[in-house]
């Protein structure tokens, strides 16, 4: 398909009206994908391969979200959306995480602290088992299994670390 076709998956009926091409313009402009896709050769109507192919993984998570706000659900599940990105993306990814979330509930299954500090509430996973919860400030306040992971993942540097597994596998 193409990247209009892509982004409009959950809402093919966006594809047959001009609201409904402007929602995908918009959605694609809120996660900032807009400028890049209109650089391709083929612009909005530029084939995408088979599982992304020709798109990084940064892309692709990018277009995921504009999916995901064209379709605005009340409530989302995200799972690892920053995995196997570069900073500068996953920077990219949280800006728009950060448009696509909003007045929404989500539910985030993240190995990176980076992806979740800004939580109203975190569950911290081991073995299955729910060991603490609360706000990232809370979590790091008690200075448990949380503090452990995010003073082993940031001690070394000021810098997000690249990963920090959080579910304890």
């Amino acid at each position: 398909g193409t990247i209009r076709e892509n982004i409009a998956f959950g809402r093919p009926e966006m594809l047959d009206t001009p609201e409904g091409s402007k929602a995908i313009r918009d959605a694609a402009e809120v996660v900032g994908l807009r400028e890049f896709i209109e650089a391709l050769p083929g612009s909005w109507d530029a084939t995408v391969e088979e599982r992304g192919g020709n798109l990084s993984g940064g892309q692709r998570q990018l277009i995921s979200l504009a999916r995901a706000f064209l379709a605005s659900p009340r409530i989302l599940i995200l799972d690892e959306a920053t995995s196997s990105v570069d900073t500068e993306t996953e920077a990219s990814i949280q800006a728009a995480l950060d448009r696509v979330l909003a007045g929404r509930t989500a539910f985030i299954i993240a190995h990176r602290l980076s992806t979740i500090k800004r939580a109203t509430r975190i569950l911290v996973i081991d073995g299955g088992t729910i060991v603490e919860q609360g706000t990232h400030e809370d979590l790091l306040a008690m200075e448990g299994y949380y503090f452990r992971l995010y003073t082993l993942g940031f001690a070394s540097s000021a810098d997000e670390p690249e990963e920090v597994n959080v579910g304890g596998s």
